[in-house]
């Protein structure tokens, strides 16, 4: 095991719930993978395939084990796992630490390390564990714990993806369970006020986050449309502008890139946003620094701009506007460390655009789309 070198990074993937919700099956999640390897998802970085909840039947074994449902996964788990090895994708699951799942299946309370161990036999990488119906005075501390334990026992390297919700002030305590992902958020919905809330709600979470255990804000929505799994996740949908300011907001915060929506049906627009190696190498740099906000006075109270230090020196700038209008986003250096007495400025090099923008001092303004953002690489000159 090499447990050291599990999820430097934010992790990124794809998981079933948003799209499908309790109508997975082998034959989908099969597809799925093709279809991300021909996508060029693989390639960009998009390696965890993660199967979430409603895919085992509702009782154990006589021996107290997990069965998969045969009727979805008439081959079994562990040939599935096999499909998505030989594919080069590495493979997820889901369980809860509570008595059942969110959705009734059998949970993990006091199985975790008999859950652990054939999750390992069946070749998982990755558990997503949530948060429902959890004895009563059972905190959440002493489960995440023990399911921590449990992986790092399990003989095999599982990265634990803790779904908590943000309850407990998760982001005090969780990196002690041994998560490696901690879901600080209520379930996101396919919105533009679940983005912007859920966004919103983590800036001053963002210190809590880095190298080995991830703020995650939820999955991605991108391309999904309003064809959610069910009428709460679908809610209506958004505009690709919308899906592009959500994948440039979990880029900028170091959130996990677990794509949501249907990958073997993706539009052009879509790919864009998701292939973005530009902003996918923002989320992926090494130090995972926190970025830190900054708002010009003269800029509107619906505007900001969030900046992090890379680590070959650079900076990611990047323009927010939540507003329903158009707005000029300004950015003082002065605010970001650049002053005029240094002598230096910044290049811009705009992520979107893919293109070079020229060299700039001491101040910066762009008009910002309403909902929308722009992403800057800056170097310092």
């Amino acid at each position: 095991m090499s447990r050291k070198a599990m999820c430097a990074v934010p992790p990124m993937g794809w998981n079933s719930w948003n799209t499908f919700t309790e109508f997975i099956n082998e034959a989908l999640i099969k597809e799925t993978v093709d279809a991300m390897k021909e996508q060029g998802l693989l390639e960009a970085g998009y390696e965890y395939v993660v199967i979430d909840d409603c895919w085992s039947l509702k009782e154990r074994d006589h021996k107290g084990k997990l069965v998969e449902d045969p009727g979805k996964f008439p081959n079994g788990m562990k040939a599935l796992s096999d499909y998505i090895h030989e594919k080069g994708f590495k493979f997820g699951m889901y369980s809860c630490c509570g008595t059942r799942t969110c959705a009734g299946y059998p949970g993990s309370f006091e199985h975790e390390f008999e859950d652990a161990e054939q999750f390992a036999e069946w070749g998982v990488d990755y558990l997503k564990y949530d948060n429902c119906f959890r004895p009563q005075n059972q905190d959440g501390k002493t489960l995440y714990r023990r399911m921590g334990a449990a992986l790092a026992n399990s003989g095999r390297d599982i990265v634990f993806s803790a779904c908590q919700w943000g309850t407990e002030s998760v982001h005090e305590w969780i990196r002690s369970t041994g998560a490696h992902l901690f879901r600080s958020t209520e379930d996101i919905r396919d919105s533009w006020n679940s983005i912007k809330d859920i966004a919103l709600s983590q800036m001053d979470k963002q210190g809590f986050s880095g190298p080995y255990c991830h703020n995650d804000m939820d999955m991605l929505v991108v391309g999904m449309h309003g064809k959610g799994g069910n009428e709460y996740i679908a809610a209506g949908g958004c505009t690709d502008e919308e899906y592009q300011t959500h994948f440039a907001l979990w880029v900028m915060m170091n959130s996990p890139l677990m794509i949501g929506c249907d990958v073997r049906n993706l539009s052009e627009e879509t790919k864009k946003i998701l292939l973005n190696r530009d902003l996918i190498a923002i989320n992926q740099d090494t130090e995972c620094r926190s970025p830190f906000q900054i708002n010009c006075l003269s800029n509107s109270p619906e505007v900001f701009t969030l900046v992090k230090f890379l680590s070959n020196g650079d900076m990611a700038v990047a323009l927010f506007n939540m507003g329903d209008v158009p707005a000029m986003v300004t950015v003082d250096f002065w605010d970001i460390g650049i002053t005029a007495a240094s002598g230096k400025g910044l290049e811009f090099y705009d992520c979107m655009e893919h293109r070079n923008i020229g060299v700039k001092k001491e101040i910066y303004s762009e008009k910002v789309a309403s909902h929308g953002a722009k992403v800057y690489r800056c170097k310092v000159v």
